[in-house]
Parts: structure tokens; sequence; C-alpha cells
């Protein structure tokens, strides 16, 4: 990322000052400042948190301002359908979806894709290389439904960067411009483009600030929000989420198009990622980043109504500040909680078929449990675990609700 390691014109540990000017060594100056004073800093609250406001991408004005993040093998749309009844999600995002697949109207793409007027907004992540093959997907995307497109820039996943796609396109920059702006041309301009990246490759790229470099070329060239996981490339998913690299986004953005304010005339977004467990991590993240909104996944596996409860968050936390009124969450019991994994099983079912509900519902009843009964539900799990029928899961979920214990 050879624009990555321009850093001329600002002096090292002034955090917010940079000298004012159109020119890309500016910018990139700018995000390249002080990393470990940031460090120091990410602590405390941002001086403009968004709390509890609606997110603005481009001409479209989301309920909340909180997005399921597309994760592979979780974001069907059985899985979306299931935490949107649960209420508080602005936007929910399909699976990484194949250029290539999609045109060639592959069965495994397609289905990534398929959507429902319930479904609704719904963003569609592409992945790849290709400018030209990446913008004919963008107008399939647009007239199949999508509401939102997202050009995926941080899978850090070996089989999607060896061909250039996902976190290695923030290695080549100038790859990643030329395909938003081919994107943005083929997409008619009711649908807003949007790109996901990390922090950078490597630890080097996170201290330059290179993701927010990078996010400013993308708005120049026609991305209006930014999405930004707080780990790089080589973190993979281990490690603690920086919350002081997404704010040093957040400021670079804000720098070079003026602060987010809710609206379509203020600076595009920049919405954080990553380690989001709890509606508090969610107020948090808000707080110390700066953000416009949060993207939630593996947070969501276990807690599928923390969507709602982190939109409540936000107006108590306001509330509690003097700034707005209380929104009351209540959390589901325990008897709503097995109608949650009971539904989603049947939703599975209705939209694909029962070898692929199964098999789907045995994979992932370790998260939907850990909130069932404080965790403590093994008889439930290997019910359903060692289910070889939908009878046989129906059976596992009524006997757990007949005979189980609930801590207090």
């Amino acid at each position: 990322m050879d624009s990555c390691r321009k850093s001329k014109g600002i002096a090292r540990g002034d955090t917010y000052t940079t000298r004012r000017s159109a020119c890309w060594n500016s910018i990139t100056a700018f995000c390249c400042s002080s990393y470990h004073d940031l460090r120091i800093d990410a602590g405390r609250n941002h001086p403009w948190p968004m709390l509890a406001t609606p997110l603005q991408l481009g001409p479209i004005r989301l309920q909340s301002n909180l997005l399921l993040a597309p994760i592979a093998g979780w974001c069907d749309l059985a899985w979306r359908v299931t935490v949107r009844s649960l209420g508080g999600v602005g936007l929910a995002c399909t699976d990484l979806l194949s250029p290539r697949g999609l045109l060639q109207s592959t069965d495994t793409s397609l289905d990534l894709a398929r959507t429902n007027d319930f479904d609704k907004p719904i963003g569609m992540q592409l992945y790849g290389a290709d400018p030209a093959l990446l913008a004919e997907a963008a107008r399939w995307c647009a007239d199949h439904g999508a509401t939102v497109v997202d050009i995926n820039m941080g899978c850090p996943v070996d089989k999607v960067c060896k061909k250039d796609g996902g976190s290695k396109l923030m290695c080549i920059p100038d790859t990643a411009v030329r395909i938003v702006d081919a994107v943005r041309t083929a997409l008619p301009d009711a649908v807003p483009l949007t790109a996901k990246m990390r922090l950078g490759w490597s630890e080097d790229d996170a201290r330059r600030n290179c993701a927010g470099a990078l996010s400013c070329r993308l708005i120049d060239a026609g991305v209006c929000g930014i999405t930004v996981h707080g780990r790089t490339t080589e973190q993979r998913f281990k490690g603690q989420c920086r919350r002081e690299g997404i704010r040093r986004v957040v400021e670079a953005v804000a720098e070079r198009f003026g602060r987010y304010d809710g609206t379509q005339t203020g600076g595009p977004p920049v919405i954080g990622n990553g380690d989001v467990r709890t509606p508090e991590d969610v107020v948090s993240m808000i707080e110390q980043t700066g953000c416009a909104g949060v993207m939630i996944g593996r947070g969501a596996f276990a807690m599928p109504w923390i969507f709602a409860a982190a939109w409540a968050a936000q107006h108590n936390a306001q509330e509690s500040a003097g700034c707005a009124s209380a929104n009351r969450f209540t959390p589901p019991s325990e008897t709503e909680k097995l109608a949650i994994v009971r539904s989603y099983f049947d939703l599975m079912r209705r939209y694909r078929d029962d070898r692929y509900a199964l098999f789907r519902i045995r994979q992932k009843i370790s998260w939907l449990g850990r909130n069932i009964n404080n965790s403590h539900c093994r008889a439930l799990k290997e019910g359903i675990r060692l289910a070889k029928t939908p009878a046989d899961v129906y059976a596992a979920i009524e006997a757990w609700e007949a005979g189980s214990c609930v801590c207090p």
C-alpha cells in the first residue's frame, strides 16, 4: 500500500491537526498521524457520539443505526428474517456474493442472494477484484432487490485474498478505487454503494491509518458509507478489536468531508464493527469511536434480539445524559427464546429444505443456546445435535420446554 506510506505534513503527536489541502498527500498525512496517542485516547468518549440516530446512506434513511453483518454460513434469508422479526435492525446484509456466480445463476449464489418483501432494506455484498465484472454484478443486485450494494474489502480468508479480493484490496488501493468507480457508474442513483474494510493488512498499515486514507479515496470515488472492522488481516479474528483504529478512520473522514450529522448534507458515515456482544458494547463503541452506526455479526448468534436491545440502550444512554426519553426493552422469556429457535428452524425448512435445516440447526444450536437458561441447556443442545428428522428437533425443544429448570 504505497499510498499508506506517506506521512508528510503533520508532526507526530499532533492527533487532530492537519494542513487543509485537497491533495492526496495531505489526506494521507492526517491518516498517518500519531497512532500511540489515539491508543491512549480511545478509552474516553468521542466529542460527538451519534447515539440513537437512524443511519443515512446516500438517499436511503434506515430505521436505526444498527446493521446485521454478512457472516459466511449464517446470513441466509431465514436468519435475516428471524433477526428482523425481533426489531431494531436498520439494514441486514447477505453473505458474500460471487459476481460470476450471480451472473451465471449458480444455485449457491442465487440462494445466498435470495430475499423477500419482509427482508428489506437489504444490502448485497460483492467480492472480487475485476471492476467490470463487479459492475455487472452490481447491476444484477440492483435488478434483484438490493437496497444497498457493498464491496467487501475486509474478508481475510485465503481463498478470497489470493484472488486479490477481500482485504487484499487494501494492499492495492488503485484497484479498489477503480472498482468503486465502475460499480458506482453501473448502479442507479437510488442504490447507495458502501464498502467494508479492516484497519489494514498488517500492524504497520494500522499504525499508519491506511484504512482512513483508503476510505477518503473510496468516498471520492462514489462510496457513501464505510464499515471498519477493528482488526488487521493478519489478526484475522484473534486478539481484541481496536476501537482507536476505528476512531482514527472516523476522524480522517470527518476532516476530509465534514462531520456526519445524520443527514445527506453531512459527511459520510463510518460504521464500527468488531467484538460487539452486548447492547452496552454498541453504546460504548459509538461513544468511544464517534462512529455513526454499528455492524453486529457474531454478537447476534447468541442474542438475536441484540438489535432491539441495543437501540433501546442508546435511547437510555441519551436519557441519562438528559438528551432524550427512554426506550424500554424487555428481554425475551425462556419460552420466547425457545420460540425463536423453533421459528428459525421453521424458516430454514420453508426457504430451503429439511436436510439444510437439520444441518444448520445442529451446527448453530451451541451459539443459540448460550442465552437459554443462562447457557445451562446441555440436554436441549444434545437433543438437537442428535436429531435425524425435523420431528426430532421439535421433540427436543418441547422436552426441554416441559422439563427444564430455569435458573433465577
